[in-house]
């Protein structure tokens, strides 16, 4: 397995631009890869083309010929002529939905771990692990599966925060994750910060950032992962 993805909390660190921050994790992945399929799926109150322009432009410096799937009659057939894949954040249940639509999670998968670069932000990110049981996002729609691509064999959880605002009686993010470890104990789920990001490259597994993650695991909640580890024994 050549497996070449890179799985981005957020499309911004902070009030940095769109994309800047990750450009430096991002360059290295451009260097044999310059025809890049972008999915916009996720953006539902965003126009695809509108979204497309977002993305070419936070990534203009690295000179890169970006096209949006929506604008191809066949969907598969672009993300086999395509030499990287990008994967935007939005709504993960609308994402997901439409590649089951498309019948393409099976596709992308085969395509990634032939070598293909794959590089996700937020929901985008989410879909490279088992399933999107631990998205933040509102379900608006019902995908046929909460099953994933699976380039993970554990769970993310992009966004990752447990700020409590004072006055709000709502669950934490680790009392939800804890939700799910309750029903699932034996899958994991990691939690990665903005402007962080997970590097997979063949068997290895990389936390990228100068920020900690936070592993939740079966009775194990909130443990520090701290920034720059190696995580490539997660991948089992």
């Amino acid at each position: 397995m050549i497996t070449n993805a890179l799985l981005l909390s957020s499309s911004r660190a902070g009030d940095s631009p769109y994309l800047q921050h990750a450009l430096p994790f991002i360059k290295p992945m451009t260097s044999h890869a310059k025809k890049w399929l972008f999915i916009p799926y996720a953006g539902v109150s965003k126009p695809y083309e509108q979204y497309l322009e977002t993305v070419v432009q936070g990534l203009s410096e690295l000179r890169l010929n970006i096209s949006s799937i929506h604008q191809y009659g066949d969907p598969k057939q672009a993300i086999l002529d395509a030499e990287g894949i990008l994967v935007g954040g939005g709504n993960t249940f609308h994402l997901l939905h439409e590649l089951y639509r498309y019948d393409l999670v099976h596709l992308i998968r085969e395509q990634v771990i032939a070598g293909k670069p794959y590089i996700g932000w937020s929901a985008g990110s989410n879909i490279a692990g088992k399933s999107i049981r631990t998205t933040n996002d509102m379900p608006i729609i019902e995908p046929p599966s909460f099953s994933a691509i699976g380039l993970l064999p554990f769970q993310i959880n992009p966004h990752y925060s447990n700020v409590t605002i004072a006055g709000h009686n709502g669950e934490t993010r680790a009392q939800r994750i804890l939700e799910f470890t309750c029903v699932d104990p034996l899958t994991p789920v990691l939690g990665i910060q903005e402007g962080t990001a997970l590097k997979l490259t063949g068997n290895k597994l990389e936390l990228l950032g100068d920020l900690p993650a936070y592993l939740f695991s079966g009775p194990e909640q909130e443990l520090p992962v701290p920034a720059g580890s190696d995580l490539s024994h997660m991948l089992g």
